[in-house]
């Protein structure tokens, strides 16, 4: 919940100040302690919830005229329903504390100009008639006014998630701490993905320098500037991405022996290096704390003057089969054992990888469906072909 938005938006500001208890839950505008006539004639309270669309911290033009509610079937004075607004009676998730029962339609000819427009047309609609029953009622309830720390570790609201309905779902992926191990390519695009979640906190490690070439496998563009000023890789993407993640926590270092407790109060794990040794510590310890991860591997070379290869990414879920599957997929040796070890990345590869680590993680936590779990997937370069490796695709 956030009450930035409602001091910055005049419309939002102008419903506050006018005594309506309004807040944004999951960025949808919620207009609470609405009075309402119930089937039995009496006059209860109910939510009015709306989409809210945003253009940075500012409200912008409603996208659509209709509203959500919280509360019994809303009548007329005489008990009769208001079927003349109501659309749909269906129970929606807004998210893990919100449902609401019904669905308002009231649409003027030229639209909604603004959430003041819209929330008290819909509020003084209920309320005019609960007035017939008890004229003393009002919307305007004056609540008291509390500045509201922001909760949510992304800097502004998910409308992404709650224009397509989703919010519910997107709740699942707010896990408390994630690693990213390794931001050379892939690690990079990981980052870009997750920072668009609800994640708490985003730990990054990598010892090494933000370089000329990772500028050519990595999201975004880096400056000439920030290339001459060799700033380390892990403050490079924190700067970028604190634009929009609050939660993001660089290290600067390696993971070894002497560093791997970095890691222990992890949800989830990406390693995204190709140093075997190094990967056999950090994958060790994820086994010995029970920690899922997701190990990612590109191996490309050149043949006919022509690239070939194959992007693996390998889920390793805390259960014993699944630890044995995943490690017969993960090269632990040195450097330059296998084909995934070479040093031929691309950032459509990287990308690739870091999408499809991203989507094991997700089903790991129920984000995406996941009717037949596997163990590594294979994307082959030469043929176009995934191979699904697991259980049922022997």
């Amino acid at each position: 919940m956030s009450s930035i938005p409602i001091s910055l938006s005049p419309d939002l500001r102008r419903l506050r100040d006018q005594g309506y208890a309004v807040s944004i839950v999951g960025a949808h505008l919620l207009l609470s302690d609405v009075p309402y006539v119930t089937a039995d004639r009496r006059v209860a309270r109910g939510t009015l919830v709306s989409e809210l669309t945003l253009a940075g911290q500012v409200t912008a033009t409603p996208s659509d005229h209709v509203v959500r509610f919280i509360g019994e079937m809303p009548c007329h004075p005489d008990g009769t329903p208001l079927r003349e607004m109501v659309i749909d009676s269906q129970p929606q998730q807004i998210n893990a504390q919100l449902t609401t029962n019904h669905t308002f339609s009231h649409k003027p000819a030229a639209g909604y100009p603004d959430y003041f427009a819209k929330m008290t047309t819909y509020a003084n609609l209920l309320t005019s008639r609960a007035q017939a029953i008890d004229p003393a009622v009002s919307a305007q309830t004056y609540p008291p006014l509390t500045d509201d720390a922001h909760d949510s570790p992304l800097v502004y609201l998910d409308t992404a998630s709650s224009r397509a309905g989703i919010t519910a779902v997107t709740s699942k992926l707010a896990v408390p701490k994630v690693a990213i191990i390794g931001l050379g390519g892939t690690g990079s695009y990981v980052l870009d993905f997750l920072a668009k979640t609800p994640i708490r906190e985003i730990h990054l490690f990598d010892d090494d320098d933000f370089l000329q070439h990772n500028a050519f496998r990595s999201p975004g563009a880096a400056t000439l500037d920030e290339l001459l000023n060799h700033v380390a890789k892990v403050d490079y993407h924190t700067a970028r991405y604190t634009a929009m993640h609050r939660g993001i926590v660089p290290h600067q270092t390696a993971l070894d022996e002497n560093t791997i407790d970095g890691i222990d109060d992890m949800a989830f794990v990406f390693v995204c290096i190709d140093d075997g040794p190094a990967k056999k510590i950090i994958i060790d310890r994820c086994e010995q704390r029970g920690i899922p991860f997701v190990d990612t591997g590109i191996g490309v070379d050149v043949i006919d003057e022509a690239l070939s290869g194959i992007v693996r990414t390998t889920i390793s879920r805390p259960y014993p089969q699944s630890r044995t599957a995943a490690r017969s997929q993960i090269s632990l040796g040195d450097i330059g054992d296998d084909a995934y070890q070479h040093g031929v990345q691309l950032a459509e590869l990287n990308a690739l990888n870091a999408a499809l680590a991203v989507v094991a993680f997700k089903k790991a936590l129920g984000f995406y469906a996941d009717l037949n779990p596997i163990d590594s997937t294979n994307y082959t370069l030469a043929t176009n072909e995934i191979d699904n490796v697991g259980p049922d695709h022997a």
